[in-house]
């Protein structure tokens, strides 16, 4: 059996962090072997994650990337926005492969991070080098690569939910209203009063409306795909459930489409991905239904007096919209089977 690549996680003490580590302990192919939070250097890994204990004794290192090199050939950074852009390039020199989970190499125009951010931007050659890694769409570019920036949560669902019929014209791009509903845990770990249990239990709300920092990363992916320039509605709620993200999206139809031909198509589109999962007619997914998991489930439902499709995309967003998609990458970036260290089904109910 060849001899396991080491991986190590900047950023371990989020909710990425941790769910790397979840995943990573298990992995087929790689070993965790270094976690790095600049806020609890020394520390073991299991005095911020208690059910961790016996499962991943490891002590927090400091964000040192020479020393970094010395225990790992790949690095994951789950940190906040405005790190990676100065860190990861040092990583690169030091000779790691990077998988980045922040938004700072996600968008390829530094003016447009710098407006929608509030920071400076990474280096250019950065921006151009980094593969943006919606892995069902762009796995191929990802393979042999050094660095590769996984998507935002609210973007993986909305772009697996729309990227097909865009791509295959059968809806206008001027049309598209995103509204899309979060988990608590997709603002973090940190405390802040939105996400204080008084605040959020029994209650539903929408926030950074037009602002939301997602909004010209889902609109860069739709460009691509369209061949010319896209904008977008997009509504963000913060709903009261842990985990998951449920992203509700209209269009209009340029043509005459059912149901059957919306699910024909999205298969066919998706075949050999294995984490995209379409639903029968008539049936819609839940966030429930993915919880813990790296999938992401579509339905969908034609109106014929609007000549509107509402397409229904669902996904955990510690999962499929960060460190399940970013061990998805390293398997693609690695040539190896992309399953692998993911094959585990929804927690239900």
């Amino acid at each position: 059996m060849a001899e396991k690549i080491k991986a190590a996680i900047v950023g371990a003490t989020g909710y990425g962090g941790g769910g790397l580590v979840r995943i990573l302990l298990r992995h087929p192919h790689a070993e965790l072997s270094a976690v790095v939070s600049s806020s609890s250097v020394g520390a073991s890994l299991t005095e911020s994650f208690p059910h961790l204990a016996g499962l991943a004794e490891l002590e927090l290192g400091a964000i040192d990337p020479e020393l970094i090199r010395k225990k790992a050939d790949v690095v994951f950074t789950a940190t906040p926005h405005g790190v990676s852009s100065t860190l990861v390039p040092q990583l690169l020199d030091a000779g790691l492969k990077v998988i980045d989970l922040s938004g700072d190499l996600r968008l390829k125009d530094g003016e447009d991070y710098k407006k929608w951010y509030g920071k400076e931007p990474a280096a250019n050659e950065y921006l151009e080098e980094a593969v943006y890694g919606l892995a069902e769409v762009s796995g191929k570019e990802v393979e042999g690569k050094r660095l590769i920036s996984n998507p935002g949560c609210y973007p993986t669902a909305t772009l697996l939910g729309l990227i097909p019929a865009l791509a295959a014209g059968w809806i206008d791009p001027d049309s598209i209203i995103i509204d899309a509903k979060s988990g608590v845990s997709g603002a973090g770990r940190g405390f802040s009063l939105s996400s204080h249990y008084a605040e959020i239990n029994d209650n539903m709300k929408p926030y950074k409306l037009g602002k939301h920092q997602h909004t010209p990363e889902i609109e860069q992916a739709l460009s691509l795909c369209a061949g010319r320039d896209v904008a977008v509605t997009f509504t963000t709620h913060l709903a009261p459930m842990t985990r998951g993200i449920l992203s509700t999206m209209y269009a209009k139809l340029t043509d005459d489409r059912t149901v059957e031909e919306f699910i024909a198509q999205y298969r066919s589109y998706y075949e050999g991905r294995p984490f995209v999962r379409i639903r029968p007619a008539g049936q819609w997914p839940a966030s429930k239904e993915v919880a813990g998991s790296n999938y992401c489930d579509i339905g969908f439902s034609v109106d014929e007096r609007t000549h509107r499709v509402t397409i229904v995309s669902v996904i955990d967003n510690l999962v499929k919209g960060a460190a399940g998609q970013a061990v998805q990458n390293l398997n693609l970036m690695m040539g190896w089977e992309e399953t692998a260290g993911l094959e585990f089904s929804p927690l239900y109910p």
